[in-house]
């Protein structure tokens, strides 16, 4: 189980290392993006992004 997580921890590590290695700029454009964006819909972006998560786990271990 914990190597489970630590492999989870350091992918997510990796992605956001290749976002701010390769596209800085871009990423600057898409927090402002975020900031301008409502509170509640971000909520529901999050949400979702975290229930794609969980299925995505579910079906990595079944």
């Amino acid at each position: 189980m914990l190597s489970d997580l630590l492999l989870g921890l350091g992918l997510v590590a990796v992605l956001e290392g290749l976002v701010l290695a390769l596209a800085p700029h871009r990423l600057e454009e898409v927090l402002r993006q975020l900031a301008q964006t409502p509170k509640d819909s971000l909520r529901i972006i999050g949400l979702a992004i975290v229930t794609i998560g969980v299925i995505l786990v579910m079906l990595a271990r079944s």
